[in-house]
């Protein structure tokens, strides 16, 4: 395999220096670095090289592709200028170069990827579902009755087709459902995706946005797990100094639910604007998943509890860098997007 690879260098520095028209060039790619070219097909051949004999095969290997490649570029640079030279005065070379822009990560894909990495690492998979989703798993089963007060809470954009009823989701819970249906328990997963509400658009609020919810159902989950799990979540996100706290609240499917604030990080909980001087945060809600949602999906409440979490990406994103507009992430306006 090692001569394999020498020769190949050889043939292949040979035939560089000759590379003069565009064919030439088109040709040699097509003969060493296409997909079908010599390259891959020693690549190939890897599936019967000694298991003992593999790292140092395939470091020479890359090593002989790189090679190639940057000598493949340097012939192409090089054949360019010539034929720039040949061309005289009509290309002033006291022109500066064009400014290259290189391309970044959004600011929400950025804070999701955080998010992603801190669950990832203590144990969460990653779970993901229909953005149309039916009213049976958007509403019933997290225990919204069909008359119950709690779906005024959310505006709902409705979806009518020949089969029934469906909606635009409005928070990613549906997948929680979804998840225990196919799954038993242990279930430990984060579920991240967009989420769609009639609002009217401003500041605060979009008719888009993005969520991500997490569920941990197991036998005797606790509530003190609950509460380590968000305040680790907390401190990896926002810094190891950040204190939270938990205040009662109301939701469908757990009980009791809470609404999770971080201490003020613009001004250290001294009270400032952006916090309108109480010194916290609000960052997400959480709970105790209700037994009625178990029964829903053939979980047993009396062998198995868990807890469930919900925050949305974009409020996470600005806190985290202080943007005080939501519309801003939907405007792909390169001054803003250049600044992440």
């Amino acid at each position: 395999m090692n001569d394999e690879i020498e020769k190949l260098k050889s043939e292949a520095t040979s035939e560089i220096s000759q590379l003069n028209s565009p064919e030439d060039f088109e040709n040699f790619r097509l003969k060493y670095l296409s997909r079908k070219g010599w390259l891959a097909q020693l690549f190939e051949k890897m599936r019967d090289v000694p298991k003992d004999e593999k790292p140092a095969v395939g470091k020479s290997l890359n090593e002989l592709r790189g090679f190639i490649e940057s000598k493949f570029v340097e012939r192409k640079a090089m054949r360019a200028t010539e034929l720039a030279s040949d061309k005289g005065p009509e290309i002033d070379l006291t022109i500066p170069g064009r400014k290259r822009f290189f391309g970044r990560q959004h600011p929400l894909t950025q804070t999701l990827n955080e998010i992603k990495r801190i669950f990832t690492g203590i144990g969460f998979g990653i779970a993901d579902g229909p953005e149309i989703e039916d009213d049976y798993h958007n509403f019933e089963a997290l225990n919204f009755p069909p008359d119950h007060p709690a779906r005024d809470m959310q505006d709902t954009f409705f979806v009518s087709d020949n089969s029934g009823k469906f909606v635009l989701r409005t928070h990613t819970s549906g997948v929680q459902i979804r998840v225990m249906e196919n799954n038993k328990p242990p279930v430990r997963v984060i579920m991240p995706g967009r989420c769609y509400r009639n609002e009217a658009i401003s500041a605060r609020a979009y008719c888009m946005f993005h969520q991500v919810e997490g569920l941990y159902v197991d036998k005797n989950v606790s509530l003190a797990e609950l509460k380590g799990t968000i305040s680790y979540f907390a401190k990896e996100l926002f810094g190891s100094e950040v204190k939270t706290r938990f205040r009662p609240s109301f939701f469908p499917f757990t009980e009791p639910s809470a609404e999770v604030d971080i201490g003020c990080i613009f001004c250290g909980g001294k009270g400032c604007r952006l916090c309108k001087h109480a010194g916290w945060l609000e960052i997400m809600g959480c709970g105790m998943v209700d037994p009625n949602v178990f029964k829903f999906v053939g979980y047993d409440p009396a062998e198995v509890s868990g807890f469930a979490f919900g925050m949305g990406i974009e409020r996470i994103a600005m806190l985290k860098y202080g943007i005080d507009d939501i519309r801003l992430f939907f405007e792909n306006d390169l001054r803003f997007l250049n600044q992440f």
